[in-house]
C-alpha cells in the first residue's frame, strides 16, 4: 500500500468500476491523484476512504451533483441535510410503492377501475355460472356508472348484492341473457320481461334513486348510457330492458326515459 493503488486497484476495493471513478473524478466529487514516476496515478487510502463515502452515499440514493457539499459541510449541516435525503427518499419511495400497486391492480383488470365491493360482486358472478361474456358486459357497465352515475353507484351495488343472494332472479336473468340469441320479436322476450320485472318490484325499495338524480336534466341520458349499455348491438336484450322499464313504469317505479 506503500505505493498505492490504480484506479483498476481502487475500484475494485471500493466495488465500482474504473469508469465510475473517472466520473467521479469529472464531477469534482473525487480529487484526481498525481501521477507517480511511472505514469500512474496512485490512490492512498484518504482517496479510498473518499470514494467509500461517495460510493455509500450515491447507493443511499443521494443525487451525486449533493454529495460533494455534503461531505464537506460541517457536522450538523451534514446532519440536516441527510434528514432532507431521508425525507425526499421516503416521498420517492411511497409514489413507487403506489405505482407498483396500480401495475398490480391493472394486472388484476378490475382492481384499477372498480372499488373492492364491486369487485367481490363480479367474483360472485363468476361463481354462479354466469358466463365470461356476461361477466364482462357487468363489469365494464359498472365502470360506467361509477363514472356517469356516481350518485346512484352504491344503490345499484346493493341492488346487485341483493340479487345475486336470489336463485330465483339468477335464473332469470340466465335466461335474460341467453335472450340475446332470440329474434326480437319472439314471444318469450314479452314473458321473460313481466317475470323479471315481478321478480324486481318484490323489493320496491331497491329500485328508489335518488331524487337529486331524478332531478337531474340530464338524469335521462346518463341512465341510459349505463342501463342500455350495448343494446344497440343486441336487439332482442333491447326490446327485453324495454318491457321491462315500462312494466315497471306502470307499476309507478320512476324509471328515466331517454
Amino acid at each position: 500500500m506503500a505505493n498505492g493503488l490504480t484506479i483498476g486497484q481502487a475500484a475494485a476495493y471500493v466495488g465500482v468500476t474504473i469508469k465510475t471513478v473517472r466520473h467521479y473524478h469529472r464531477l469534482g466529487l473525487v480529487r484526481e491523484p498525481v501521477r507517480d514516476g511511472s505514469g500512474y496515478r496512485r490512490y492512498g487510502s484518504v482517496d479510498l476512504l473518499r470514494l467509500v463515502q461517495v460510493r455509500t452515499l450515491a447507493g443511499a440514493g443521494v443525487p451525486l451533483a449533493e454529495i460533494g457539499d455534503l461531505l464537506d459541510a460541517e457536522p450538523e449541516r451534514f446532519t440536516a441535510a441527510l434528514d432532507d435525503v431521508h425525507r425526499r427518499l421516503t416521498e420517492r419511495i411511497e409514489d413507487l410503492v403506489a405505482r407498483r400497486d396500480t401495475l398490480h391492480r391493472l394486472a388484476h383488470g378490475d382492481r384499477v377501475l372498480l372499488p373492492e365491493r364491486a369487485c367481490t360482486v363480479l367474483d360472485r358472478l363468476a361463481g354462479l355460472g354466469f358466463s365470461p361474456d356476461y361477466v364482462a358486459t357487468q363489469r365494464e357497465a359498472l365502470v360506467l356508472a361509477r363514472a356517469v352515475v356516481p350518485d346512484v353507484f352504491d344503490s345499484f351495488l346493493t341492488m346487485l348484492e341483493h340479487w345475486i343472494d336470489d336463485p330465483g332472479f339468477i335464473e332469470l336473468t340466465k335466461r335474460g341473457w341467453d335472450a340475446m340469441s332470440w329474434d326480437q320479436d319472439d314471444p318469450r322476450i314479452e314473458e321473460l320481461a313481466s317475470a323479471m320485472a315481478d321478480k324486481l318490484l318484490a323489493n320496491r325499495a331497491l329500485l328508489a334513486m335518488p331524487t337529486g338524480f331524478l332531478n337531474r336534466p340530464d338524469a335521462a341520458s346518463r341512465y341510459g348510457l349505463v342501463n342500455h349499455h350495448r343494446e344497440e348491438q343486441l336487439p332482442s336484450v333491447a326490446r327485453l330492458n324495454a318491457l321491462i322499464e315500462a312494466n315497471l313504469r306502470a307499476a309507478g317505479i320512476d324509471v328515466p326515459r331517454q
